[in-house]
C-alpha cells in the first residue's frame, strides 16, 4: 500500500499562468537553494567522505515526489510506493535500506532524509539529501565487505522511520543507530547536517511563497517540468534511432575471483519514447558488487547525459521521465533479488556512464565518449594508533575521465563532477600516514587525437601498523577507445613492504594487513583516446612530455620522435607516422576494446601480477538469467 498524505486543508493549489520572468526568477531560486543545501552539509558534516569530498546529493521535489532540481533523479518515488504509512505536517523520514525504496538508494552506507514540506495544512513539496556515511558497522571497517554473501553482512539497514514525528524528534532512534557504527562522532554530525540541509531548502520554499504566493510556486514548478519535457522530446527525435543499438561493457571481477560480469543494454525508440532494455546482462554475484539500479536513476543519468552532450543549458529534473522506459531483468546484476549484497555498486554504477556513451554516439560518433567514468576507487585505512586511539579512513580516488569530442580527457579526475578530492594536508594532518607521491601516471591515459586523461599514482605510506581496504576496477578489463583512439591502462596496486619486499596487490581485497613504514601504490585507471594518435600535433606530445604527463617512449604512440634535448625531430616522426600508417591502414574501428577478454585472461599473470577471474559457473553452465 503506498504512502498516505495527511493534509488538514482539502483546497488543491490552483493553475495559474507564470510569466516569464517570474518562472526565470524561482528557477533560479531552486538552483541556488540546492547550492545552499550542499553548502550547509559540508559546513556541518564531519566525515572527510562528506565534507572534504561532497559525497552527497541533495534533491527539491514537487508534492508528488517529482524532482525539481537535484542530480540523482527523485528518491521519494521508491519511497512513496513502497512504505504502508502517514505522512503528515512535522514528520521526516529517515533511511538506508536500499530494498525498501526500490533501489532509490543504492547501498546502506547511503543514509537518506526526506523533508515533507507543508504549508497551510497541504503538502507543497519535499525536500531531500542523501550522504555517503564512512561506516556502519558490518564485518569490516567501511561496511563495504567485499566477500559479503548478502546485504545483513554490510551494516546497520534502516527501513523508513520517522526520525521527527509531528515536529517530536526520535532520540531513542538515532541513540540505537549510532551504537552499531566504529565511527558514532562522525556520523551523528553527517545526519544533523543531511537535516539541516533539508531545512534550509524548506525555508526558501516557504520564503518564494510568501513572495509569489503557493499557486504561482506550484504552477511555476509545474512549468520547469513541462519544458524539460519538450526539450528532451526533441532531443531524443533529433538523436535515437528507431532501429535497435546494443552495447555491453564489463566489470572485471567480483573480488572473490570470478568475472568478468557483462552489463548489455540496447536502445531503441518507439513513436516519441526512448527504450532502454539491460537484457543480457548478466546474473546477479553471489559477492558485493551487485547495483540495484532504479529505474528513475537511470533514467537521470540518460537524460543528463543526453542534456549535457546536446544541450547543457537544460535544467535537469524529472519532467522528462514519461518518454524514457527502462527494463531491467530481475535477478540480474543491475537488479538483484534480496537478500544479495550492494556495498560494492559504484564499479556498475559507474560503468553504467560508459554503457551510455557508447549507445548514444553510435548513431553520430563524433559525439562519442571514450570510456574512462569507469568506477569510483575507494582506500579504507584503520586502526588503533600508538596513543591507543581508533582511526579510520574512507577516501573516494580518481581515474582517468576520456578522451572527448572537444578535447583531452581531464587528468586523475572524479567520477561525479561535484566531487572534489582530500588534499593531502588533511590526510596527514588526521590519519596517521604520509602520503609521498600524488601525480599522473605517465602515458595511463588511451593515446587519441584528443588524449585519455592520465590515471593517478599516490603513494601512502603508513605510519601505524593497521588494516587496509581496496575497491578498484578496470584492472582486467581496460576502458576503451574510440574513433581510432587507444585503450586506457589498466588499473594497478602495489604494496612495498618495510623489509624490502613487494607484492602486487587485488584491487578489491579487505583485511590487508599494513605495517608501520609499509608503502602502498595506489595507481588508478586512464582514460580512453579519441581519434587518431597521429593527428595530435607533436609540438603538444612533446610538451607533454616535459609535462610528466607522457613518456619519451610514450610519444611514440603518436608517431612522435623527440631529439636529446626534448624537441621534435621532424624528420624521424614523419618516417614513424608513415610506418605505423602502413602497417594499421587508415581504416580505423569506431572502438577499440583492446585485445580481447580471452586475451587479456591469457596474459593477466604477465601484464598485471594477479590471476585473471574464473568464469562464473553460470555462464560456463549456460544457465538461464534466473538460475542462482
Amino acid at each position: 500500500m503506498p504512502a498516505r498524505i495527511i493534509e488538514t486543508n482539502p483546497r488543491p493549489f490552483a493553475e495559474v499562468a507564470v510569466d516569464t520572468v517570474t518562472l526565470d526568477i524561482i528557477e533560479n531560486a531552486l538552483r541556488n537553494a540546492r547550492i545552499e543545501m550542499d553548502a550547509t552539509l559540508v559546513r556541518t558534516a564531519m566525515s572527510p567522505g562528506i565534507r572534504e569530498q561532497g559525497d552527497a546529493f541533495p534533491l527539491i521535489a514537487d508534492a508528488e515526489g517529482r524532482m525539481i532540481v537535484g542530480q540523482f533523479g527523485s528518491f521519494i518515488d521508491g519511497f512513496l510506493k513502497g512504505w504502508d504509512g502517514e505522512i503528515e505536517d512535522g514528520d521526516m523520514i529517515f533511511l538506508s535500506d536500499p530494498y525498501s525504496c526500490e533501489g532509490a538508494i543504492s547501498h546502506a552506507n547511503d543514509w537518506l532524509v526526506l523533508l515533507p514540506v507543508y504549508r497551510d495544512g497541504r503538502l507543497l513539496a519535499w525536500t531531500a539529501m542523501f550522504g555517503h556515511q564512512s561506516d556502519i558497522g558490518g564485518k569490516v571497517a567501511g561496511s563495504m565487505p567485499i566477500d559479503a554473501a548478502s546485504i545483513f553482512e554490510e551494516g546497520v539497514r534502516i527501513p523508513p522511520v520517522k526520525i521527527w514525528r509531528r515536529g517530536a524528534y526520535n532520540a531513542d532512534l538515532v541513540k540505537l543507530v549510532m551504537h552499531q557504527t566504529r565511527k558514532p562522532d562522525w556520523c551523528t554530525a553527517d545526519l544533523n547536517a543531511l537535516i539541516a540541509s533539508c531545512r534550509v531548502a524548506a525555508r526558501r520554499i516557504h520564503e518564494m511563497c510568501d513572495r509569489f504566493g503557493e499557486d504561482v510556486y506550484v504552477s511555476a514548478t509545474r512549468a520547469l517540468l513541462e519544458r524539460n519535457y519538450r526539450a528532451m522530446k526533441a532531443l531524443i527525435a533529433q538523436a535515437i534511432s528507431e532501429e535497435p543499438i546494443s552495447f555491453e561493457d564489463y566489470v572485471c571481477d567480483d573480488g572473490v575471483g570470478f568475472g568478468p560480469y557483462r552489463i548489455r543494454c540496447t536502445m531503441w525508440r518507439e513513436g516519441e519514447k526512448v527504450v532502454l532494455d539491460f537484457d543480457g546482462t548478466d546474473p546477479q554475484s553471489a559477492a558485493s558488487i551487485n547495483f540495484y539500479l532504479n529505474e528513475n536513476m537511470f533514467k537521470m543519468f540518460f537524460g543528463i547525459y543526453m542534456i549535457m552532450v546536446f544541450d547543457p543549458q537544460i535544467l535537469f529534473n524529472d519532467g522528462f521521465y514519461p518518454l524514457i522506459d527502462v527494463r531491467i531483468p530481475e535477478g540480474s546484476l543491475l537488479k538483484p533479488r534480496f537478500p544479495a549484497a550492494l556495498s560494492g555498486r559504484t564499479h556498475a554504477l559507474g560503468r553504467i556512464f560508459d554503457i551510455l556513451g557508447g549507445l548514444l554516439g553510435q548513431k553520430t560518433p563524433e559525439f562519442l565518449n571514450a570510456a574512462g567514468f569507469s568506477s569510483s576507487p575507494h582506500l579504507m585505512y584503520s586502526g588503533t594508533d600508538s596513543s591507543g586511539r581508533w582511526f579510520q579512513l574512507f577516501q573516494i580516488g580518481f581515474g582517468g575521465i576520456p578522451g572527448r569530442p572537444l578535447g583531452d580527457g581531464p587528468d586523475g579526475h572524479s567520477l561525479w563532477p561535484g566531487f572534489t578530492n582530500v588534499p593531502n594536508e588533511f590526510l596527514e594532518r588526521y590519519f596517521p600516514l604520509r602520503i609521498e607521491r600524488y601525480e599522473a601516471a605517465p602515458d595511463s591515459g588511451g593515446a587519441g587525437l584528443h588524449r585519455g586523461g592520465n590515471g593517478i599514482h599516490m603513494t601512502y605510506r603508513f605510519l601505524e601498523s593497521g588494516t587496509v581496504s581496496i575497491h578498484d576496477d578496470r584492472w582486467f578489463v581496460p576502458p576503451w577507445g574510440v574513433n581510432g583512439g587507444e585503450p586506457g591502462a589498466r588499473a594497478r596496486k602495489v604494496l612495498e613492504r618495510a623489509d624490502g619486499t613487494t607484492e602486487v596487490v587485488p584491487n578489491k581485497i579487505d583485511n590487508l594487513k599494513v605495517e608501520r613504514g609499509d608503502l602502498l601504490h595506489f595507481i588508478t585507471w586512464g582514460g580512453g583516446g579519441w581519434g587518431d594518435p597521429l593527428q595530435r600535433a607533436p609540438e603538444l606530445v612533446a610538451l607533454e612530455v616535459r609535462q610528466g604527463l607522457v613518456s619519451v617512449e610514450g610519444a611514440r604512440r603518436y608517431g612522435v620522435v623527440l631529439t636529446g634535448d626534448g624537441a621534435v625531430d621532424e624528420g624521424e616522426t614523419q618516417a614513424l607516422r608513415d610506418r605505423i600508417r602502413a602497417q594499421r591502414g587508415n581504416q580505423l574501428p569506431v572502438f577499440n576494446f583492446g585485445p580481447g577478454i580471452e586475451v587479456l585472461r591469457a596474459r593477466a599473470l604477465e601484464e598485471t601480477g594477479l590471476p585473471a577471474p574464473r568464469q562464473p559457473v553460470w555462464r560456463t553452465r549456460n544457465l538461464p538469467l534466473a538460475a542462482e
